[in-house]
Formats: structure tokens, C-alpha cells, sequence
């Protein structure tokens, strides 16, 4: 084992039993004093913007010059409107209810004593992420509202951005007088400091991977710590036979080419047989217009040939693929059935969409998609914490265990039980 090897490991096993020992503290911190750092932390950024985007341009040069593609650079941007979005979900964060200390159910036990369940902090969550710098300051202020100690390992492509925002969170807790070791940033990018990570299980409660599904899987398979995770974001839209089609069109449009390189962006385009020959070159159109490159069954290819639509063949391959890009599948299918069995079959659990006029259709549809998050004429994009109210998110779980769908403060929080009598023993 090399010194650099030994090194690396030594860096990171000394993080994590910093984090253990900052988040039994910080589990017993006022709300108050959790809400100031998180709010010092808002003000810090605004006061430092100039030298954040100068740290974000160094990201953007090497980016651009390793040939990362259009989608990856765009997330990689800190713009103003992501970091006025840091800014709000920071004060959105403060200002929510501390989920810490909430009583969750009480049992009064016929010997007299009472059972109380209470929510309480996870304790460690080490959160690995690639490209987007805000989930930086995202997981840190999610985690301390929380009462959890936090440990961010952010990709290369965005290593000096993160470095600077971790240095504003760590200040923000000092200035605030929380304990510092609560969020920390892993100051390599080296493969072999995540390896370490994934094995302290003693010190670390929760892994939550956030990027490419390369990234989840490697997570997944290798860490001894239970891990939280969405692996794709294949999200489906169905154009019912109810559908109004100017709305489906705005909704579709809006899904795909908002922002198509993260995990909310439509995948796929399912439309009722009875409606496609009239609602299908309308949505097609507005997709054209947006440059988005149209992948269709020969149903569909079919009726988009007839009206002069460029298209190509899909496969069985691209119902089951997350583009992050200008590219969507069409299929024709005969019923709300056939498309909830499609999003059941190819989809990712994420989030899906009916757009009709019906509202029973919508409620089979509502019921029957086995997905995290589903969606009655709205677009998928909002599957997101700060649209959810949540002030900001630490990830989209497709999980069925412990959470689901966008994590924000309660999803960050286990609970115990609190036994309290006056000496009654059992007999």
C-alpha cells in the first residue's frame, strides 16, 4: 500500500469520526441556533458570489477542455438562478419546523408507564455527488436542520466550486458557534477516498449517491452503510384519449426540453390510440421546434411520416433509457391499462404523468403506476424538494424502505422510543 494510499485512508477515517462525534452534539442543538447557521450560510453567499463564479469558471475551463457533453456542463454551471436558488432554499430550510423531538405516536401501557415515539436525527449521512455544486449547500443545510452531521464528496468536474461552498459552510457554523466537523467536504477527488467511505459503517449511518447511475451502482454494490438511491429517472407522459391537447402539449414540451439533463425530464411519450392521429403531430411539432430528436414506435412513425415529421425507428432499448437529452420515445398504446403496464415494466419508479380530461382515468392511473411520484396534468419537472416545499432536497429516492420520493427534513430522520414510569417492573 502506497503512503499516498495510507494517507488518503487516514484523511477519511479521521472525517468520519469527527462527523460521529459533531453529530452526537449536534442532535441536542436548539432549533434556533440550527436555523442562524443555516441563515449566516445564505448571507455568505450572497456576500460571496463573485468569488464563487470565479471558482465555478476554473470547473467550466477543465470541463470544457475534457469534452464533458452540453447536458453535464449545464449542470455543472453555477448561475444566477441556482445560486438565488441556494440562497432561497437555504432561508425556506430555516424557516420549516425542526422535525427533531417530534412526538410521532405516545401508548399508555396498562402498568402505568408511557411509550413515546420520537423523531431523531439518522446520525452520519455521507452524501457522494457529481457535476451540480448546489447540492453542496443543499445537503449541508438539510442535514444540520435535521440534526445529522453530514460528510460530501462531490465529483472532480466540480472540485474547486464545492471546495468554496464547503469553506462558506464551514464559517457559517463557526460565526454561528455549531460545531464545525458537522459538514465536511472530502478535500480529494481520488477514487480511493470513496472506497474508504463505503466501508465505515461504525461511524457512518446513511450513504446517499446523487448522479449518474454508473455512480449509484458503484455506491450500491460496494458500501457496508445502507444506502438511499434512485438509479435512473426513466419518466413517462401519457396523452389519455381525455386529454385536452394544448395542455398535453405544454406539459409535454415543458417536461422534456425544460431541463433534459436531470433525473425529472420526461423519457417517454405514451399516446391513447383514439386521439394520436390528431394529438400526435400537434405534440410532435412543439417537441421539433425545441430540437428534441423523436424516437418512435411504427404506430407512431407512421402517423408522424403522414404529416412530414422527421422520426426514427425506436428500440426495445430506448424504452427502458434515460436520455438526459433532446431525445424523446413515442409509443401508441390502446388504454390507461397498456400504459400503466408499460411505466410499470420500463419505468424507473420516478415520476409519471397522465394528462387527461377523465377523472377516473386519472385515479386508476394515480393508483396503479408504481412509481415514487406520479403526476394528473402536471409536469414531471416539478419532482423536486424545493417545489415540494421541503425548502431543498438531499436526493429522489425510488426506494420502498425508510423513504420515497423527493428527502427533505423528516425523510432525514429515524426515530426512537421513550419509555417513561414511575418503577413498575415486569412480572
Amino acid at each position: 500500500m502506497s503512503t499516498d494510499l495510507q494517507e488518503i485512508e487516514s484523511v477519511v477515517k479521521t472525517i468520519a469520526v469527527d462527523a460521529r462525534e459533531a453529530s452526537l452534539a449536534l442532535a441536542n442543538v436548539s432549533t434556533e441556533k440550527k436555523n442562524k447557521a443555516i441563515l449566516r450560510l445564505a448571507e455568505l453567499i450572497e456576500e460571496n458570489v463573485e468569488s464563487l463564479r470565479t471558482e465555478n469558471a476554473k470547473d467550466l475551463a477543465a470541463a470544457e477542455n475534457s469534452g464533458i457533453s452540453g447536458a453535464m456542463l449545464n449542470r455543472l454551471q453555477l448561475n444566477d438562478s441556482r445560486i438565488a436558488g441556494m440562497i432561497e432554499g437555504a432561508r425556506q430550510v430555516a424557516a420549516l419546523p425542526d422535525p427533531v423531538g417530534e412526538s410521532l405516536d405516545i401508548y399508555k401501557h396498562p402498568q402505568g408507564f408511557t411509550i413515546e415515539k420520537v423523531r431523531v436525527p439518522i446520525g452520519v449521512i455521507g452524501i457522494i455527488y457529481e457535476s451540480r455544486p448546489n447540492v453542496t449547500v443543499d445537503c449541508a443545510i438539510l442535514c444540520l436542520k435535521s440534526g445529522n452531521a453530514s460528510i460530501l464528496r462531490g465529483g472532480k468536474e466540480a472540485f474547486h466550486t464545492n471546495t468554496a461552498l464547503a469553506a462558506l459552510v464551514s464559517r457559517a457554523l463557526d460565526e454561528t458557534g455549531l460545531p464545525t466537523k458537522a459538514v465536511q467536504f472530502i478535500p480529494t477527488t481520488d477514487r480511493a477516498a470513496l472506497n474508504t467511505l463505503l466501508k465505515l459503517q461504525d461511524q457512518i449511518q446513511c450513504i446517499i449517491p446523487r448522479g449518474g447511475e454508473g455512480l449509484i451502482r458503484f455506491v450500491s454494490e460496494n458500501s457496508t452503510i445502507p444506502v438511499i438511491k434512485h438509479y435512473d429517472g426513466i419518466c413517462t407522459l401519457f396523452v389519455d384519449q381525455a386529454a385536452d391537447i394544448d395542455m398535453a402539449t405544454k406539459i409535454v414540451v415543458n417536461s422534456k426540453t425544460h431541463y433534459p439533463s436531470v433525473c425529472n425530464a420526461g423519457e417517454n411519450l405514451l399516446v391513447d390510440r383514439s386521439i394520436a392521429a390528431s394529438a400526435l403531430p400537434v405534440i410532435a411539432k412543439a417537441l421539433k421546434e425545441k430540437g428534441v430528436e423523436l424516437r418512435a414506435d411504427a404506430d407512431a412513425k407512421a402517423i408522424l411520416v403522414s404529416e412530414d415529421i422527421p422520426c426514427v425507428d425506436a428500440t426495445e432499448e430506448d424504452w427502458g433509457t434515460e436520455y438526459l437529452d433532446l431525445i424523446i420515445s413515442i409509443k401508441i398504446v390502446d388504454s390507461v391499462e397498456e400504459a400503466m403496464g408499460f411505466i410499470n415494466h420500463y419505468g424507473s419508479s420516478h415520476s409519471d404523468c397522465i394528462i387527461t380530461g377523465n377523472p377516473e382515468a386519472a385515479t386508476q392511473f394515480l393508483n396503479g403506476v408504481d412509481s415514487s411520484t406520479v403526476y394528473w396534468n402536471v409536469s414531471t419537472r416539478f419532482t423536486d424538494g424545493f417545489e415540494f416545499g421541503l425548502g431543498a432536497e438531499i436526493g429522489i429516492s425510488t426506494d420502498r424502505l425508510h423513504a420515497r420520493g423527493p428527502m427533505g427534513l423528516r425523510e432525514l430522520c429515524s426515530y426512537k422510543y421513550k419509555v417513561v414510569g414511575e418503577g413498575q417492573i415486569k412480572a
